[in-house]
């Protein structure tokens, strides 16, 4: 059961308790990846560290977020369902982190795991739609929405986990989108779904510091799928139910970066006929730093265009003074966007072509 306490006073105390949780354990999580042998070993040209480093670092976000979430919502029958769907992730995380397993097994698993939450009520019942399709501008999806519910979780899953390819990325996206996801849910009055966000933005930035450039380790497949299972159900419980005008347009917003980019990334493989799961060097992150930016600044460019597109889905909510100041922040940001990073590229080009010479 829930403590009782202000709606205010659950949101501040449930981020509190995951962030110092996962900031504590992230070091004694690093020690026993060292002893089970979840450790990273740079073995081709997609990785950019230089050295082993141990994964396992989800399983700390995890578990601040578990108990955060234990102590401070009253588990009703959908937090369950969540709770439970996320043990799957993180244990078939933790087992491909110690030894890498098959695609099509992990993929397997995953739809197991995301049918879990859904047969526990986490089902996108209605969409928002064209009035020539339907009077009402909704769609009620009915037994639909049960196989388009695990699509969607099983999409961002693997979207999060695809880009986790530089130092502090997967886990900066996942802030800034659950920050977003938190923002938004106080804007709505989903007092349940705030309390979840304040758990998973905690539970990251808790972890953060360990993992930006340089990392100290890495969250492995345990917390890049956690965070993707996590953020896609409850995108589901706090967008998608019950706020049919805006269903699709804002968690698409929140979350376009990593699903585009695992978009493109089956197109081109399909392209080129390889197998969709296979590992390629294709992503947004390689090609920045092919482009000749630093893992930091990739990172970088990647977060400003994370905020850009959360601002924007926050913008489509909002009304009044929040409306114009997020519309603002959007501008601002975009034109910063568009004016540093040609600079930034340009000058890494110079460089590089004066130590060619060199």
């Amino acid at each position: 059961m829930g403590l009782k306490m202000t709606s205010d006073s659950l949101t501040m105390f449930s981020f509190m308790l995951a962030f110092v949780l996962a900031f504590a354990l992230t070091p004694f999580v690093k020690r026993l990846a060292y002893k089970i042998g979840a450790v990273d070993v740079p073995r081709d040209s997609r990785r950019m560290h230089k050295t082993p480093k141990a994964r396992l670092g989800g399983l700390a976000i995890f578990l601040g977020f578990l108990v955060s979430v234990c102590i401070f919502t009253d588990m009703p029958k959908t937090v369950h369902g969540i709770l439970l769907g996320s043990v799957v992730i993180v244990v078939l995380g933790m087992f491909d982190d110690i030894n890498p397993l098959s695609a099509k097994f992990k993929f397997v698993i995953q739809i197991l795991a995301a049918i879990i939450p859904v047969s526990f009520g986490v089902v996108i019942e209605r969409l928002s739609v064209p009035t020539f399709i339907s009077e009402t501008g909704v769609f009620e999806l009915g037994w639909l929405g049960y196989p388009l519910t695990v699509l969607w979780i099983v999409a961002v899953t693997n979207a999060l986990n695809l880009i986790d390819g530089l130092d502090g990325l997967a886990i900066g996206v996942a802030t800034i989108s659950s920050i977003t996801l938190l923002c938004i849910s106080l804007l709505l009055g989903n007092s349940l779904v705030v309390v979840l966000t304040a758990a998973l933005s905690g539970a990251c930035l808790g972890f953060f510091p360990y993992n930006f450039n340089p990392a100290k380790l890495f969250m492995g497949d345990t917390g890049a799928l956690f965070l993707g299972f996590a953020l896609s159900t409850i995108s589901v419980l706090g967008l998608f139910k019950g706020y049919a005008i805006i269903s699709v347009a804002i968690p698409l917003l929140i979350l376009a970066l990593p699903i585009f980019d695992t978009s493109f990334a089956i197109l081109r493989r399909i392209k080129n006929h390889q197998p969709i799961m296979a590992p390629d060097r294709g992503h947004l992150h390689h090609k920045l730093i092919d482009h000749g930016l630093s893992q930091k600044q990739a990172v970088a460019v990647i977060y400003a265009m994370c905020v850009v597109l959360c601002l924007f889905a926050i913008f489509l909510l909002s009304t009044g003074a929040v409306k114009v100041f997020a519309l603002l922040l959007i501008v601002a940001l975009f034109l910063v966007f568009m004016v540093i990073t040609p600079r930034i590229m340009h000058a890494f080009n110079e460089d590089n072509e004066e130590n060619k010479k060199q």
